[in-house]
This record gives C-alpha cells, structure tokens and sequence, in this order.
C-alpha cells in the first residue's frame, strides 16, 4: 500500500531582514519535514458471543519521519491528539516512526512534529478516519438478546454520517435432513435512546432456512438497540448482527 505524504518545509533565521527580501545569517537552519502515513483511514472491529465481548482489533496509523531533513541534528518526533490522549514523543535516532492505535471511532486529528537540537519545531496535522464494525453473535436461543450500539463519538468530534445494518438469522434443523421443526414469525427493531421505535421489519423463517434484514440508519446522535422479538412460534434460532458505523470519506 503506497503511503500518504506530508511535507513542510520550515525556515528559521536569525540575520537581518530588511524589508522587500529575506536574507540570513550563518546560524539559519531549515527543517524539511517530511511525514508518510501508511494509511488515514481503517476501522475498529469489535465481536461479540453471546453478548459477552471476545475480542476488539484496534486499527493502527503509522507515522514515519525518516525522510525528514534537517541542517542541524533531529532530537526527537512526536504526536500530538486533538482529544484527552497524552502526546507521544520519542528520539528521532531511536526511532524513526510512531505507531499510534485507535481503539474507538471517530475522526481525529494528528499533528506530528519533529524538534532539533536548537530547538526548532516543524509540525503538520492530518485527519485520520475510524470507523467502526461490531460482529454480534448468538446461536441457540429463543430469547436474543439487545443489541446496544453507540454512535457517538467519543471525542466529541465529528459524528458519522450513517449507520449500517446487517443482520441475520437462521432457523437451525432439529435434527438434520429429517426437519420437523416449526417456522418463527419474529420482528427486527432499532430502538433508540427514548424509547422510540426508529425502524422495524418483520419475517418468517422456516426450519433450516435463514433470512436477512439490510438496512441503512441516519440517527448518529442517540444511542440505540438492535433486537429481535418472536411473533410466532418457539423454534430456537441463531442470530448473527453486523453494524458498522460509517464517516465521512474525503
């Protein structure tokens, strides 16, 4: 993957300047930063069994400034957060690229700076997009459970701009090539918040056959619900809910 660059050339000078030209002395030091991103945009993935979480996958952005020039010697690169994070900052010859995880969507802003031995600073700031996947799983149950689901970011920044919905479920044979199991008559809603029913879609599945619900939602600014509700019938069935919530691309 071809990475994503950043370059800022940044003058420094301590001679005389006269108006109508720029002139400088034998201490001016010009710092050439150059940041390359591997990637501004990727996605959070949480999974969950049976309503219990098993496992989050945090997505990574690496920031590397090993092309950055410098007349003077480089001291050290950091990572400044537009949220509550604590900056990051290491030695330049130690390291040359920061590694900086997500484990929450939202979208964010980086400003990467290097520091030369005078003590010079040359920043840049990128804007970095964190969706969100949830993988929700539940298998032999008559009685699913809610699915909760926050849209909201956490760093009170930009919300996304919609939510989307796949959801599955399937009717497992009692007992395999012989059927004699019963059809399930059953309601998907989006709830929200307040208690208010935002979508709803009622379907049958018979035994041994699946059906899914696709569906796109626009509310990003309340919490919400994702669940089933039998109408008829008490056939145990298996659920499988994907919700991604979705930013804005650039």
């Amino acid at each position: 993957m071809r990475g994503i660059r950043a370059v800022v050339v940044l003058i420094f000078c301590s001679g005389l300047c006269l108006p109508g030209c720029l002139s400088f002395g034998e201490d001016s030091n010009t710092i050439e930063l150059q940041v390359n991103y591997n990637t501004l945009n990727g996605t959070v993935i949480e999974s969950y069994l049976d309503g219990e979480l098993t496992s989050l996958e945090s997505f990574e952005v690496i920031v590397d400034f090993s092309e950055t020039k410098s007349e003077t010697k480089l001291k050290k690169i950091g990572i400044e957060f537009d949220d509550d994070r604590e900056s990051i900052e290491v030695e330049f010859q130690d390291e040359p690229s920061i590694t900086v995880s997500f484990s929450k969507h939202g979208m964010y802003n980086l400003t990467a700076y290097v520091i030369d031995e005078q003590k010079n600073r040359a920043s840049t700031t990128e804007n970095i997009r964190v969706d969100l996947r949830i993988n929700w799983i539940e298998d032999d149950t008559n009685e699913p459970e809610k699915m909760p689901f926050n849209p909201i970011p956490s760093n009170s920044g930009e919300h996304p701009i919609y939510i989307e919905i796949v959801s599955t479920v399937e009717n497992p044979s009692i007992i395999e090539d012989f059927g004699g199991g019963q059809s399930v008559d059953f309601t998907w809603k989006i709830t929200d918040e307040l208690g208010d029913t935002c979508q709803s879609y009622s379907e049958q599945v018979d035994d041994g056959e699946s059906v899914t619900w696709n569906t796109i939602h626009f509310n990003t600014y309340l919490l919400h619900d994702l669940s089933i509700e039998y109408d008829e019938g008490q056939d145990y069935i298996s659920v499988s809910h994907t919700v991604s919530i979705i930013y804005e691309s650039e």
